[in-house]
């Protein structure tokens, strides 16, 4: 069976309410918020109002910036959240990519070893206090000093972490130690500092889950794979969407199609294409904009049956 998340954050309170209700009540497993600081909501905050209009829904950020959060202010943001929602909160973490939002903090963006080894460090340090351990790191890239949740803790045992990325170490670290690989399919960081060339071709997405596989080779549960879905047409011309978004890839419609990061086509398309990314590929799980809510949500079960 697949699992459906949305990806949103808030524009008022009003209709992030409304779309907490609606996601829940469509039956989609959470709803998770970017974390852009200065370039939008706080996700934790956004997340805890969602939590008191919700009552099963998950609720984590996807991704929260490992280079510009600190472990101790990022590990009681998590556990604040899972205890005023009674056990739903998520961690999504990623390496981070827009220059800006390290600059606002009074730094510059590293290089990509230098990211990565800043969001191991933030993830194994985050783990270890919301696990009730104490914490202390003297690198390059982080610094903490004796620090622990010292009188709130998870209501859940294991908060389940999320590694978004198409890094190939981050994808290693994850496949041996994250619940969930967020594949994101992004390759570089194009000159605007927000978007990204994409790596969604067949054998693109074949190197990424080797590294996962290398990752978790004796490990004894594997981690859920997860795509991060860009677009999503519910339509009876699929070749013609497919042919209109392509555009904006270096993918033919062929190419398109039969990548996990879109979804398009009728609903029994749709649902034959996640049968087909669990059987291929392994991904059970697929995350969705907001604007994705509405026309998935009469498809979510057939795509349940099929998937």
């Amino acid at each position: 069976m697949a699992i459906f998340s949305v990806q949103a954050r808030p524009i008022d309170a009003t209709s992030w309410a409304d779309l907490a209700r609606r996601v829940e009540a469509a039956g989609f497993d959470a709803l998770l918020a970017s974390d852009h600081p200065g370039h939008g909501a706080s996700p934790f905050v956004a997340l805890a109002a969602a939590a008191g209009v919700t009552s099963t829904l998950g609720l984590g950020s996807y991704v929260s910036n490992a280079g510009v959060r600190e472990p101790v202010l990022l590990a009681t943001d998590v556990a604040t959240l899972d205890v005023v929602s009674g056990g739903r909160a998520r961690l999504g973490l990623g390496a981070g990519h827009t220059p800006a939002e390290w600059r606002a903090v009074g730094r510059e963006r590293p290089d990509v070893a230098g990211r990565v080894r800043r969001c191991l460090a933030v993830a194994e340090a985050v783990r270890s206090l919301l696990a009730g351990d104490e914490v202390t790191v003297e690198t390059p890239e982080l610094a903490a000093h004796a620090a622990r949740l010292t009188e709130l803790r998870p209501v859940q045992e294991h908060v389940p972490l999320t590694i978004g990325t198409a890094n190939s170490e981050l994808l290693r670290w994850a496949g041996a130690h994250a619940d969930v690989v967020g594949l994101t399919g992004f390759g570089r960081t194009l000159p605007d500092g927000h978007m990204h060339a994409v790596r969604w071709r067949a054998d693109q997405i074949e190197a990424q889950l080797a590294h996962v596989a290398a990752g978790a080779a004796g490990r004894s549960g594997r981690p859920a794979l997860e795509a991060l879905v860009q677009h999503v047409a519910v339509t009876d011309d699929a070749e013609a969407a497919a042919a209109t978004f392509a555009g904006h890839t270096d993918l033919t419609p062929a190419e398109l199609l039969a990548t996990p990061f879109v979804l398009i086509g009728t609903a029994d398309e749709i649902a034959a294409a996640v049968a087909g990314h669990r059987r291929r590929w392994g991904i059970t799980r697929f995350v969705v904009r907001a604007d994705a809510v509405e026309p998935l949500t009469p498809v979510l079960s057939r795509i349940g049956l099929e998937g």
